[in-house]
């Protein structure tokens, strides 16, 4: 603690910055780790393994379609209104979750509680339409009815700003091992790096999945530049878009942490046919990023550099169920909250990602396992519940052992649910058979006593066509 006081006192005398961090040396360089620069003086470290595969490898299974219906209208005064239309997707959704199947419903969220809800007009009977009454000879209570509805204001429909329409198909197939076109990506949040991950990548490498996971700029072992610009949403997410295109394959899984979750939607957006499923794990609500202005985070580098001991006793606090030498220990083998003061200062300040609201969440139609762990002081179960709710297939699944570092947590669990989620297809429907047509001319061939029949041998499965960034329509309405 002394020693860290000191520090950040030169550190204000002198105008530098504290614990400036360069890329160290790995011990372990034939195991799987890369050094990758996105940009010139932009080194990251990545970690990616690809497992020895047998020569016969296991054939795709087909899968399954799943239809992507809905329609998002947005109201001026910040209502949203999604309306489910596909039967499969939410058949599917609550079938997995629960085991229970629900109809098609209809989610209303509420973004701003300063304004009177828009309410739906109701459908007018038959008899309002004709102009008559439902009473047998048009009594006083009609006429009653209408004069106090005449003496109430009238509120005036109000138009949407904007409606999106869904409609395309997506296939969701298992995700093997074995399979050659499979890879899973690991993106860590801030303060943590790659080893994080160190249960998942073994643990799937094992089974034979190709892993990458990236250290973010200024975590790990990756370069810092001393420029807060270079820690901006923007920025972070220019750099794993150029990680994914350099490693994806044909069917690609996203398994983000906390802060790198808004990185794993925003590749599900820009590469919506390579994207197969994705998982977000405490990652919170789907509202748009924006740093606060009252944060410890906003004082300068060299007083968070005093407070750094604090500060990591407080993260030890936080994000972890229980504060012994077993979680110290994965701290600090883990590599997780060892960034300098500075980047940890850029990291929240640079969270400004307005596009990511409500409704770019809910145009997602990839497959997506949310994971929360119960004692997570960071992020509220509150949050990813709303998540669930609004995306459009969404599995929620909460650890009752685990806080925000659940990865590391309860590593056990955390795997099990991963493998099972990308195992996981929805069940496809078959063709109905179609009867065969004889002409009468072949009919006259066979006896009276014999019939056409199908051969089910010949009859093709059903099949369905890939998602396309086509398939979201959006139309805009004036006041």
């Amino acid at each position: 603690m002394l020693t860290s006081f000191i520090e950040g006192v030169l550190c204000c005398l002198t105008s530098k910055s504290a614990n400036v961090v360069v890329p160290v040396e790995t011990s372990e360089p034939a195991d799987g780790f890369e050094f990758v620069e996105v940009k010139p003086g932009r080194v990251l470290r990545v970690r990616h393994i690809i497992p020895d595969r047998p020569v016969v490898e296991e054939p795709t299974g087909q899968g399954g379609s799943v239809s992507c219906k809905r329609k998002i209208t947005v109201y001026r005064n910040g209502q949203l209104f999604i309306e489910n239309l596909g039967d499969r997707a939410s058949g599917e959704l609550k079938n997995y979750q629960n085991g229970d199947t629900e109809p098609n419903s209809t989610v209303e969220v509420e973004l701003t509680d300063n304004s009177p809800p828009v309410t739906m007009p109701e459908p007018m009977s038959e008899s309002a339409k004709d102009g008559t009454s439902d009473g047998a000879a048009g009594g006083d209570a009609p006429a009653a009815a209408q004069a106090e509805q005449s003496q109430l204001p009238r509120r005036r429909r109000r138009k949407p700003k904007r409606t999106v329409v869904i409609d395309c198909e997506r296939m969701i197939s298992a995700c093997r091992g074995t399979h050659s076109d499979v890879a899973l990506f690991f993106i860590h949040g801030v303060g943590g790096s790659l080893d994080i991950w160190g249960s998942q990548l073994d643990f799937f490498s094992r089974l034979g999945y190709e892993v990458i996971a990236p250290d973010l700029a200024g975590h790990g072992a990756s370069s810092a530049p001393q420029i807060a610009a270079a820690y901006t949403f923007y920025a972070l997410a220019e750099d794993l878009r150029l990680i994914f295109k350099r490693y994806a394959r044909k069917r690609n899984i996203l398994i983000g942490h906390s802060y790198g979750v808004s990185f794993c939607t925003f590749l599900a957006h820009e590469y919506p046919e390579q994207i197969h499923k994705m998982v977000m794990i405490n990652g919170g609500g789907p509202t748009a990023l924006e740093p606060s202005l009252c944060s410890i985070f906003n004082l300068p580098t060299c007083v968070l550099h005093c407070l750094s001991p604090l500060l990591a006793w407080s993260f030890l606090k936080a994000g972890f169920a229980r504060q012994g030498a077993r979680e110290k220990q994965l701290l600090k083998d883990n590599n997780a909250f060892n960034v300098s003061s500075f980047v940890l200062r850029a990291m929240m300040s640079g969270q400004y990602w307005p596009e990511g609201d409500e409704v770019y969440h809910a145009e997602l139609t990839v497959p997506i396992l949310l994971i929360h762990g119960m004692h997570d002081k960071f992020v509220p179960i509150e949050e990813d519940q709303r998540m669930a709710e609004i995306l459009l297939m969404a599995f929620l699944k909460v650890l009752e052992d685990g806080s925000h570092m659940i990865m590391m947590e309860c590593p056990d669990p955390v795997n099990t649910l991963l493998h099972e989620f990308f195992l996981w297809e929805p069940a496809a429907v078959p063709l109905p058979k179609k009867e065969s047509i004889t002409r009468p001319e072949t009919a006259k061939t066979h006896s009276d006593n014999t019939k056409a029949t199908t051969d089910p041998a010949k009859v093709r499965p059903a099949t369905a066509r890939q998602a396309s960034p086509n398939c979201i329509k959006e139309e805009k309405s004036g006041s």
